[in-house]
C-alpha cells in the first residue's frame, strides 16, 4: 500500500484543511465540495485525511461495517448480537466518475446465481463506504444516473437495491467529499446542495510559497516513507486534537444569541430551504469544539457562514459562488446578543478553529483563466473613432422549450435526447457485440435453460455457455453539443438589439447546463472569425465569454461558418457520437473581401451536406429589412427565426421543428 501525503504538510489551503477537519469532528457536518483550479493539492488533501480519522468498532465478518454496539437489524448479513467487536481502520472509498451501477449499490453475484442456484447479494461501494468517507474526484462530471442514487443514499442514509430479483437495504451513512474543476461544468443544484460545506482553492502567488510546494513534493516523491517519517508528530498531534474535540463536541452549547444569528444570515442570503440553517449549526458546534471550547462565538457562526452558504446562495449557474463579507458582518452585528461571549478568548485554540499551521504542497499551480476573446474590428460610422465598442449587458434569461434531437441517438449520457446508453430503462436484449458490459440474466438463463439435458446438468447450478450470454439494451437521454455563431460586427453593435440577442443565448445556455449538454463558441467580427470557447461542458464559462463580448468591425459571415464547420469536424473525431446542433445569431450580412455573400452561402451549403441541425436568429431591425437571414437558413437547410420570435416561441421550439425536418 502507497504511502499517503501527510495532511499536516500540506502548504497553505488553511480553509480547505479547516473544512475537512471539521468534517472529522463531527460527520454530520455533512461532507465538503472542493472547487478549484487544476493542481492545487484538492485530491492530495482529502486523500491524506483518511489517515487522520479514528478507528471504527466494526462486527466481525460484516460486510457492512456494522456497529457492534448497535448493529444495524436490517443488515443483510445479520441478525447481528449486540456486544463487542473489532477494530478497523477508517476506510476512504474513492467512487470512479465512470462507475456502474451495479459498482455502486451493488448487484445480484452472477457467479453464484449460475453456478450454484442461489441468490446472493454482491456488496458495492455504497456498502464499503459505511461509516467512512465516500470520496468523488472530478463529481461534476460524474453521470446523472449516478447522482441519482448518491442522492437517495444521502438524504435516507440507506440504500435501498431493488432489481434482477434481490431485495436489499443496508445501512450507508458516510462522508461525502468531492473535489472539481469549474472550467469542466457545473455541479448539479441537488447534488449540490448535499455538501455540508464548500471551499474555493488556488494556488499560491506568492514565489516562497510555491518554492515550499516544489521542495515538499520533490521530497515526498524522492522517499515516500522517510518524508511521512518526518511529519509523523505532526500528524499524531491532529489525531490526538480530532479525537479530543470529538469527545467534547456532545457538551458544546449552542445559545439563542448563535441560533439567531444563523437563522438572520441564512434570511439575509435567501437560501433555500433550512438545510443551510441546520448546516451552519452543527458547523459552529464543531468550530467550538476544535478550537476545545464548549461555547459557540459569533466568530464561529462567521467562520460557519463561509463555509456553508456560498453554494446556496447561487440561483443558477451564471451566478459566482462567494459571501459578501460585509452584509455578513452587518448581520452578524445586528443580531448579537447576550451570551455568546467568549469567556476565555485566550483559552484553548483560540477563535475560528483554524487548523494547524503549516505550508505544504498544492502540486501545480496553474491557473486555468484564459485571455478574453476580440478581434480588432474595422472604423465604423458609428464609431467614436474606434471600430470597437463596449460590450452590451444581456436581457433577461428566459425558460426555453424542450429542445430535443429526433430518433435514437449514440451520445454521451445526459437529459435531453433519446439514445442508446449503457445506463437508463432496460428495453430488450441482445447477443453482445465484443465485449459484455451489462448482463441481461433473464435473457442469459432462457437461452440457456432448453440445453441443460444436452450438456449433462446434475446440479443446482445452470450449465451456461459464452454462446448463452445476452447483453441488456437500455435507452435512456444524450447530450449533444450546442454550438453558437454569433455575429459580433459593427451591423449588431445596437445597444438594444445586442442585449436581446445576449439574452436569448444565455437562455439557451442554462437550458444547455440542465440538460448536460456540451457548447461552444464562435464570434466573428473585423477580417476574422474565432472559436471564442472550444467545446466545453462548463457553460458558465460560455456565458462569461458572451457576456464581455465586444462589437465592431465588418461582417466576415463565410469566416465565422468555415470556423463552426472546423470546429465539428475537429469534435466529430473526439466524440463522434454525440450530435450537433448549431444556433447563427446575425443579420445576414457579409462583407468584407469578394463575393462575401456567394461565400457564405457556399460556407453554409457544408453544413446541409454534412446533416446538421441548424437555426439562424435572424437579428435584422428596422423599417427595410433585406431578408438575408432566411436566405441564409435556406441554404444551412434550417429555419430562421426573427429577433422578435424569440420570447414567444424561444429558439428551441423551433430548432425541435428543424430537427424533426432534417431527420
Amino acid at each position: 500500500m502507497s504511502t499517503p501525503f501527510p495532511f499536516t504538510a500540506v502548504v497553505g489551503q488553511e480553509d480547505l484543511r479547516l473544512a475537512l477537519l471539521l468534517n472529522a469532528v463531527s460527520p454530520a457536518v455533512g461532507g465538503v465540495l472542493v472547487r478549484g483550479e487544476k493542481g492545487t493539492a484538492k485530491s492530495t488533501a482529502v486523500r491524506a485525511l483518511s489517515a487522520l480519522l479514528p478507528e471504527v468498532a466494526v462486527v466481525p465478518g460484516c460486510r457492512f461495517s456494522c456497529d457492534p454496539a448497535a448493529p444495524d437489524p436490517s443488515c443483510p448479513d445479520g441478525p447481528h448480537e449486540a456486544g463487542s467487536g473489532g477494530m478497523r481502520p477508517s476506510r476512504m472509498v474513492e467512487l470512479p466518475v465512470g462507475a456502474s451501477e451495479d459498482r455502486l449499490v451493488g448487484a445480484l453475484d452472477i457467479e453464484r446465481a449460475l453456478a450454484e442456484g442461489v441468490k446472493a447479494f454482491e456488496p458495492g461501494l455504497l456498502a464499503d463506504a459505511h461509516r467512512g468517507i465516500l470520496y468523488v474526484d472530478e463529481v461534476n462530471l460524474l453521470h446523472d444516473h449516478l447522482v441519482d442514487l448518491l442522492l437517495d443514499a444521502a438524504a435516507m442514509g440507506a440504500s435501498y437495491v431493488e432489481r434482477e430479483g434481490v431485495s436489499v437495504r443496508h445501512a450507508s451513512k458516510f462522508l461525502l467529499v468531492g473535489t472539481m474543476n469549474p472550467e469542466e461544468g457545473e455541479l448539479r443544484p441537488q447534488l449540490l446542495d448535499r455538501f455540508g460545506l464548500t471551499v474555493e482553492v488556488a494556488a499560491s502567488r506568492e514565489p516562497d510559497l510555491r518554492v515550499e510546494v516544489v521542495r515538499r513534493r520533490l521530497a515526498y516523491d524522492d522517499d515516500p516513507a522517510g518524508f511521512a517519517a518526518r511529519w509523523a508528530d505532526e500528524e499524531s498531534a491532529v489525531r490526538q486534537r480530532i479525537v479530543a474535540a470529538r469527545e467534547l463536541l456532545p457538551s458544546v452549547r449552542l445559545g439563542d444569541g448563535a441560533l439567531r444569528q444563523i437563522a438572520a444570515t441564512c434570511a439575509a442570503f435567501e437560501v433555500d430551504g433550512m438545510r443551510a440553517d441546520i448546516v451552519m449549526a452543527r458547523t459552529a458546534t464543531a468550530l467550538a469544539a476544535w478550537a476545545g471550547r464548549t461555547d459557540v462565538l459569533a466568530e464561529d457562526v462567521r467562520q460557519a457562514a463561509l463555509l456553508a452558504l456560498p453554494h446556496r446562495r447561487r440561483r443558477n449557474p451564471f451566478d459566482a459562488p462567494g459571501l459578501d463579507e460585509d452584509k455578513l458582518d452587518e448581520t452578524l452585528e445586528e443580531f448579537s446578543g447576550e451570551g455568546d461571549e467568549d469567556p476565555d478568548p485566550d483559552g484553548p485554540g483560540g477563535g475560528g478553529g483554524q487548523p494547524p499551521s503549516s505550508d505544504g504542497p498544492q502540486a501545480d499551480g496553474d491557473s486555468g483563466a484564459q485571455p478574453e476573446a476580440g478581434d480588432d474590428g474595422e472604423p465604423q460610422a458609428s464609431g467614436a473613432g474606434s471600430g470597437e465598442q463596449s460590450a452590451a449587458r444581456a436581457s433577461e434569461p428566459f425558460r426555453t422549450k424542450v429542445l430535443s434531437v429526433p430518433g435514437l441517438g449514440d451520445g454521451a449520457a445526459g437529459r435531453r435526447s433519446r439514445a442508446r446508453t449503457e445506463h437508463g430503462r432496460t428495453t430488450g436484449a441482445r447477443r453482445p457485440q465484443g465485449a459484455l458490459t451489462k448482463l441481461h440474466l433473464a435473457a442469459t438463463v432462457q437461452a440457456a435453460a432448453p440445453h441443460q439435458r444436452a450438456r449433462g446438468r446434475t446440479g443446482r447450478g445452470l450449465v451456461v455457455r459464452r454462446d448463452d450470454l445476452r447483453q441488456a439494451t437500455r435507452e435512456g437521454r444524450e447530450g449533444n453539443l450546442v454550438l453558437f455563431v454569433v455575429d459580433a460586427s459593427g451591423s449588431m453593435a445596437a445597444r438594444q438589439r445586442m442585449s436581446a440577442v445576449k439574452g436569448a443565448v444565455l437562455s439557451l445556455l442554462l437550458d444547455a447546463y440542465q440538460r448536460r449538454d456540451k457548447v461552444g463558441l464562435v464570434t466573428f467580427r473585423g477580417s476574422a472569425a474565432e472559436v471564442a470557447l472550444p467545446p466545453t461542458s462548463s457553460v458558465d464559462a460560455a456565458a462569461a465569454r458572451l457576456e464581455t463580448l465586444p462589437t465592431g468591425g465588418r461582417t466576415p459571415l463565410a469566416a465565422g461558418l468555415l470556423r463552426a464547420h472546423e470546429v465539428l469536424r475537429v469534435e466529430r473525431l473526439r466524440d463522434p457520437a454525440r450530435r450537433a446542433l448549431v444556433v447563427v445569431v446575425t443579420d445576414g450580412r457579409a462583407t468584407g473581401g469578394p463575393e462575401p455573400v456567394a461565400l457564405a452561402g457556399r460556407a453554409a451549403r457544408l453544413f446541409a451536406a454534412d446533416g446538421v441541425a441548424s437555426v439562424v436568429v435572424d437579428c435584422e431591425s428596422g423599417p427595410v429589412r433585406l431578408g438575408l437571414a432566411g436566405q441564409l437558413a435556406g441554404e444551412l437547410d434550417g429555419t430562421a427565426v426573427t429577433l422578435d420570435e424569440l420570447r414567444a416561441d424561444s429558439i428551441a421550439g423551433l430548432v425541435k421543428d428543424v430537427q424533426r425536418r432534417a431527420a
